[in-house]
């Protein structure tokens, strides 16, 4: 089983690889994307196009390009909604019909601890409180970082929903030891937007991995859960700090 599929619902696809394949092939007009980027970023995007149309073949779509939007988010398929995430050794993908999902929001980080002064920039003072709380509550995982990870998850989720940026003080994260997060979102957004994300978090082979899913069911309510759509935990079939709030992974 892959290691974000346990975070995920039966109703998302998903893959995940831990090395780049040679033989990993862009089509042309994704290439172009890529053309001018370093050979680290032309490997990730490379790796997570193929992770992406792994995904999207279980949900029976044909290969096609996955080409990039506003912020760089990726431009899926009519009726699909998705998220890609990399970092140092590891890339992934999830992937679900709108029918089922209305977004999702994927991110991986390595499990160490976050670069001296990130954690005041990412995070608001109630937030530092919890994770003060949270040091002794498992051992070998690093807070600050599942912190960090939830919030580009949060955002993953948020932007292709309201179409809006979101700073990460209007993001309030609370981790609990059990696997689980929950997010007040601070932000003006449209009304039928959620007010709250709920999503999972794990520590695995040397790796954070957050996954938020909002239920196409629950759209129309002010909130998304994925606890409603997952059921029970484990239901379901280097860094790359450059940019906070990067969103895409794209």
């Amino acid at each position: 089983m892959p290691v974000i599929e346990k975070l995920l619902p039966g109703s998302v696809a998903c893959a995940e690889a831990f090395t780049d394949s040679p033989g990993a092939a862009l089509f042309p007009q994704e290439a172009a994307l890529v053309s001018r980027a370093t050979d680290k970023r032309r490997r990730e995007f490379t790796t997570g196009r193929e992770c992406a149309r792994l995904a999207l073949g279980k949900l029976g779509v044909p290969p096609g390009p996955i080409l990039t939007g506003e912020r760089g988010a990726p431009q899926w398929p009519p009726g699909i909604v998705g998220s890609i995430t990399h970092c140092a050794g590891y890339r992934a993908a999830a992937v679900a019909r709108a029918g089922d999902v209305t977004a999702i929001g994927l991110d991986a980080e390595p499990n160490g601890p976050l670069p001296r002064g990130v954690l005041d920039v990412v995070s608001r003072a109630a937030e530092r409180a919890r994770l003060a709380a949270l040091s002794g509550a498992e051992k070998g995982v690093c807070w600050d970082r599942v912190l960090f990870c939830a919030k580009e998850s949060v955002y993953k989720a948020w932007f292709p929903l309201t179409g809006r940026w979101l700073g990460f003080e209007d993001a309030d994260v609370t981790i609990e030891p059990d696997g689980t997060f929950t997010t007040r979102l601070l932000a003006s957004a449209p009304s039928a937007s959620p007010a709250s994300f709920a999503g999972r978090w794990l520590a695995s082979s040397g790796l954070v991995l957050t996954a938020i899913v909002v239920p196409a069911v629950r759209a129309a309510t002010g909130q998304g859960t994925l606890a409603d759509a997952a059921g029970a935990p484990g239901a379901g079939a280097g860094g790359k700090l450059e940019g906070f709030w990067s969103g895409a992974d794209g």
